[in-house]
């Protein structure tokens, strides 16, 4: 399968380039700036790209995955800084030209949203309800989402929640500011989230690739922070002051069932404690014994 990446050598978007590799797959990756050798698992093929800027001709693409998204860096709730309009017109606007271009060259489209679009609910996140965003991010997203459904193209729509996984070359991961608080022993709130690996979600696009369409959550841990700073501090030793346990019962977890009935199978807790040896090993310290 031929592909175009938009976003490849991000942190989330280097998952989905590998597994493409992996898979056998002929890889374009549309950024801004050619990969460094050795980023990937393999050669890919690299075209410039912007979000504010012309698409790239598409022609001979089986599939566009589109995980492009401009922000003010670690943050994608307030990503647009001081500049909404911009953050619109980079990330709607420029996502719309990406869906039309991909159409043009009948190409399939996977697109990244996110959990974000359901902005305040109550109860579980299922696909099925009203989606109401209180961020521009989740704004832009759903409204990306609404456009590419309305346009009767052949796509798949993901809405992830937080990705987490060790880091490329050059790369931070995401946790990497905790655990360095964390080991300088800074206090550290309580807090939680849902999560999914990369590797994970790089499935849940193969799906679509395959020709799933439709709109599916993404998720796989509710994860307590002083359950994962506790794994973190047996892997490596740091003694850091653990937070308090967080308030689980008020948060919304989202239900996978769409993507479990097509046989999709996330690596939990399991592999949330390999991910973090690896971490580990890569931040320099000893491996441990499980």
């Amino acid at each position: 399968m031929r592909l175009a990446i938009t976003g490849g050598t991000g942190l989330v978007g280097r998952f989905l380039v590998n597994e493409a590799l992996r898979a056998g797959d002929e890889v374009t990756v549309l950024t801004r700036r050619a990969p460094e050798g050795g980023f990937f698992d393999g050669e890919v093929r690299h075209v410039a790209y912007d979000l504010d800027g012309e698409v790239p001709e598409l022609a001979g693409a089986d599939a566009v995955i589109h995980a492009a998204f401009d922000h003010v860096p670690g943050r994608y709730r307030g990503g647009e800084g001081e500049d909404a309009a911009g953050f619109l017109a980079r990330n709607l606007d420029g996502s719309l030209r990406l869906f039309r271009a991909a159409e043009r060259a009948g190409a399939r489209v996977v697109f990244l949203s996110t959990r974000a679009v359901y902005g305040p609910q109550d109860g579980m996140l299922s696909e099925e309800m009203a989606c109401r965003p209180d961020t521009l991010y989740g704004q832009a997203k759903l409204k990306a989402e609404q456009a590419l459904l309305a346009s009767g193209q052949p796509a798949t729509i993901l809405r992830a929640t937080g990705v987490y996984g060790a880091p490329g070359p050059g790369q931070r991961h995401k946790w990497a500011d905790l655990f360095e608080d964390f080991a300088a022993g800074k206090p550290i709130p309580a807090r939680a989230g849902t999560e999914v690996h990369g590797d994970d979600l790089a499935a849940a696009m193969r799906l679509g690739l395959n020709g799933t369409g439709g709109v599916f959550n993404v998720s796989d841990l509710l994860l307590d922070r002083r359950e994962m700073l506790a794994e973190w501090q047996r892997l490596t030793e740091v003694s850091g002051d653990l937070p308090p346990a967080a308030d689980l019962g008020g948060y919304n977890e989202m239900r996978t069932d769409r993507l479990r009935d097509l046989g999709w199978r996330p690596g939990g807790w399991g592999r949330l404690t390999a991910t973090l040896g690896q971490m580990a090993g890569q931040s320099g310290f000893p491996p441990k014994r499980a």
